[in-house]
């Protein structure tokens, strides 16, 4: 991606540069002159990559563009009667065309393979409602029936899936497959957890972009527990997520060891000091988040996300907790303009497209877009979970705001 080319040369020129601090000069310099021209044909390389790819990724037919999303933040919070309320954000930078999804029980579904292993099939157990893009038979983001929970969210630079040769008799799966698989077989963590030797999922690369995307994938469930799984080396790893967040890469195990940076922040407001002899007391509310990084990389944003769900008082289930989320995922909005790249101009504004909020007791799912900020309810007891199709339902268009009615008469005092 744009900030990856930069990113690469940088390494790589810091890899031949560093070094030659310590060579003779002469040395030093011709090392340091090889490096620069590795890291100036490496940046070409990369640039002639990504014009093809913004090209590529706004035309019209193409179909995987929710795994390119960089900015998806995801957490959950609980009740005060130990729920569990699950919510992210999905950001890209070009209209998804996403629709709600519902797949009801015993539908056929076939994963994406490759020449030499053909996809997985699979009849659906469970039914399960979410969010897809461009029409496609996959899910971005969804729950099932039994209120397993979870999405998919972009893992660039680090994903590294399992080599054709290494597949066996395993079920094949494309990197986009793998949360429709979880979701619609399975009704808790733990059994994703036992399942997973089954499956492979292959690096296949998706036609219309051209490339093989990085995804790794966060799961909860009704219980409260929560797992994240990535592949990285080949394999897919699995890690218990006590703090039920993820973001973006780095990789989970590298989030949970940025922690420690921060292990003084809290909500809880600073006490005054005495300096000189003078007592110092914080300006306003919130002085004990000083230094709580505010940009919307996703190292920030693990932490401002496990910052706000840890802090949030629990309130009733059903809508009071609902709200209480929504309130957590409103600052992590991004506005059209905020994040953006100039070598790819417009193709690169990202923006929140839409926000999920799903309640794992009440197997109730709301959504909300950015045209439209207002909740929509998806609901399992409304839907046939035995029903003969797979059901698709457009987002709401943006709605004017309805006037408020000021007609009381004030008393007099």
């Amino acid at each position: 991606m744009p900030a990856h080319s930069s990113q690469s040369a940088a390494r790589l020129a810091a890899r031949f540069g560093g070094p030659c601090l310590t060579l003779p000069r002469l040395v030093a310099s011709r090392a340091l002159a090889q490096a620069r021209r590795h890291a100036r044909r490496l940046a070409r390389q990369l640039s002639r990559r990504l014009r093809a790819s913004v090209a590529l990724a706004m035309a019209a037919t193409m179909t995987l563009a929710p795994l390119e999303a960089i900015a998806c933040t995801s957490f959950t919070i609980r009740t005060n009667t130990k729920g569990v309320i699950y919510s992210r954000t999905m950001e890209f930078g070009f209209p998804l065309q996403s629709q709600t999804m519902f797949i009801p029980r015993k539908q056929e579904i076939v994963a994406t393979g490759n020449d030499a292993h053909p996809g997985a099939k699979w009849t659906t157990k469970y039914a399960t409602i979410g969010m897809n893009a461009f029409g496609l038979k996959c899910l971005s983001d969804g729950m099932n029936e039994k209120g397993l929970a979870g999405g998919l969210l972009y893992f660039p630079d680090y994903a590294s899936y399992t080599p054709d040769a290494d597949a066996g008799n395993r079920q094949v799966l494309a990197p986009w497959d793998l949360l429709t698989w979880a979701l619609t077989n399975f009704a808790n963590v733990a059994e994703v957890k036992a399942a997973l030797s089954q499956i492979v999922v292959l690096g296949i690369k998706e036609p219309h972009l051209g490339f093989v995307p990085g995804v790794h994938y966060t799961l909860h469930d009704a219980s409260g527990a929560s797992i994240v799984i990535e592949p990285i080396d080949g394999q897919l790893k699995v890690y218990d997520n006590p703090y039920s967040v993820l973001t973006n890469s780095p990789p989970f195990a590298w989030h949970e060891m940025n922690l420690r940076n921060y292990v003084k922040l809290s909500p809880t407001q600073a006490p005054a000091r005495v300096i000189a002899g003078q007592t110092i007391r914080p300006l306003g509310e919130g002085s004990g988040l000083l230094g709580i990084p505010g940009d919307t990389t996703p190292p920030s944003r693990f932490i401002r996300a496990l910052g706000f769900s840890q802090a949030a008082v629990p309130t009733d289930p059903g809508m009071p907790s609902v709200r209480l989320a929504e309130h957590i995922l409103n600052n992590f909005d991004i506005p059209k303009g905020w994040a953006q790249d100039p070598a790819l101009k417009e193709a690169s504004i990202e923006y929140t497209q839409w926000s999920v909020i799903a309640d794992l007791q009440n197997l109730r799912y709301y959504l909300k877009t950015y045209e439209d900020p207002t909740l929509r309810e998806l609901d399992f007891k409304q839907l046939d979970l035995d029903g003969k199709d797979i059901l698709l339902g457009p987002l709401h268009p943006a709605v004017v705001p309805p006037a408020l009615t000021v007609s009381n008469k004030m008393a007099a005092n």
